[in-house]
C-alpha cells in the first residue's frame, strides 16, 4: 500500500539500530559538528558558528535554518528549500566534517564534507539517480530529485551549481546566484516588505527564525519561564487548538477576524513559550500548552 512521506512535517523521528546503518559508516549517530564559516569581508577571517551533533533530523533542520539566516543576514537571496537540499546531501557523507562557506554577501554558498565523494558527478545530477540506502530513506525523501532540482533552480535563474572533488576526499557543493537576479529578488522583497508594516528583512527569516527557536526550545525546555502571562489573543489560539488538531494564521483570522501578521506574532510568541510547536506551516499544541488548558490558568 503506498502511503505519503512527509519528512519535514514528521514529528517522529525514526530511530536505526547500528547494525542496519550503512556500510561506510554510521549516519543515524552524528558524531561531527557542522561548522558554518561567515565571510562578511574576503580578506578578514571568517566568523564561524557550530551546529552541535543531534539527532539526524534535527540536525539537518538547524543547519538548514541557520545557514539560511546567515545568508539573508548578509544579503543573499538564496532560497531556504534549495539550502534544504544541498544540506541534506550530507547524508550521503555520514555527515562526516561538514562545512558549509557564505561568500559573495550570502550568494554563494559552498558545501564540503570528508565523506566517501561522488564518482560519477554528471549522473548525480540527473533526477531519479540515487545512492539513499533504505537506512537513510527514514530521514530523506531518497528519489534521486535533490541536486538535480537545485541545478534547475540555478539554471532558471542564471546562477550555477558545481559538484567537486575535496582536498584528500569528500565532495564540494557550491551554489552561486547570478548578480542581475540577486538586485532584482531584493527589490521585489523590499517592496513586499514596505506592504507589511515596513520590516522586509524580518519578512525574509521569519521562517528560519521560527524553525531554530522550535529547535532551540527543544534542546533546552528548562529555559523557558513556567509562568506565563497569556494575553487575550493568545487564550483565542489555545481555546481554538483545545477543539482543533493545529491551527494557522489564516484559521485564526477566518474565526475571530484580525490580521495574519497580528495571529502570526501571537502564534509565535506562544511557540517562544513552550505552548506551541511548529510544524510544516501549522501550529500544535505541546505538553505545556494542554497542561495550560488542563489547569484553567
Amino acid at each position: 500500500m503506498s502511503h505519503p512521506f512527509y519528512p519535514f512535517l514528521d514529528e517522529q523521528t525514526n530511530q536505526i539500530d547500528d547494525e542496519k546503518a550503512g556500510a561506510e559508516g554510521d549516519f543515524s549517530d552524528v558524531r561531527y559538528a557542522a561548522r558554518i564559516a561567515i565571510y562578511d569581508d574576503p580578506s578578514v577571517t571568517p566568523r564561524v558558528e557550530v551546529v552541535e551533533p543531534r539527532g539526524v533530523r534535527e540536525y539537518l533542520d538547524e543547519i538548514t535554518a541557520l545557514v539560511y539566516k546567515l545568508a539573508h543576514d548578509q544579503g543573499g537571496v538564496i532560497p531556504f528549500t534549495v539550502i534544504r537540499e544541498v544540506v541534506e546531501n550530507f547524508i550521503h557523507a555520514y555527515f562526516i566534517e561538514p562545512t558549509i562557506s557564505i561568500l559573495d554577501g550570502g550568494n554563494t554558498i559552498r558545501f564540503s564534507d570528508q565523506g566517501p565523494g561522488i564518482d560519477d558527478k554528471s549522473r548525480a545530477l540527473e533526477y531519479g539517480t540515487t545512492s539513499a540506502t533504505a537506512e537513510m530513506k527514514h530521514y530523506i525523501r531518497g528519489v534521486g530529485f535533490g541536486l538535480p532540482s537545485v541545478q534547475q533552480y540555478m539554471q532558471d535563474k542564471g546562477g550555477i551549481l558545481s559538484v567537486e572533488d575535496n582536498l584528500g576526499k569528500g565532495t564540494i557543493v557550491t551554489i552561486s546566484m547570478d548578480s542581475s537576479f540577486v538586485e532584482k529578488t531584493r527589490s521585489r522583497d523590499e517592496a513586499k516588505g514596505e506592504e507589511r508594516d515596513g520590516h522586509p528583512h524580518e519578512v525574509v527569516l521569519v521562517e528560519a527564525g521560527e524553525l531554530l527557536e522550535t529547535l532551540r526550545h527543544a534542546e533546552a525546555p528548562q529555559m523557558r519561564a513556567v509562568s506565563v502571562d497569556v494575553d487575550k489573543r493568545g487564550h483565542a489560539v489555545l481555546e481554538f487548538l483545545d477543539k482543533h488538531e493545529a491551527v494557522g494564521p489564516s484559521d485564526l483570522v477566518r474565526t475571530y477576524g484580525g490580521s495574519n501578521p497580528t495571529w502570526s506574532r501571537t502564534l509565535k510568541s506562544l511557540e517562544n513559550e513552550g505552548f506551541l510547536l511548529k510544524r510544516g506551516q501549522k501550529r500544535y499544541l505541546t505538553k505545556k500548552g494542554r497542561g495550560y488548558l488542563s489547569d484553567g490558568s
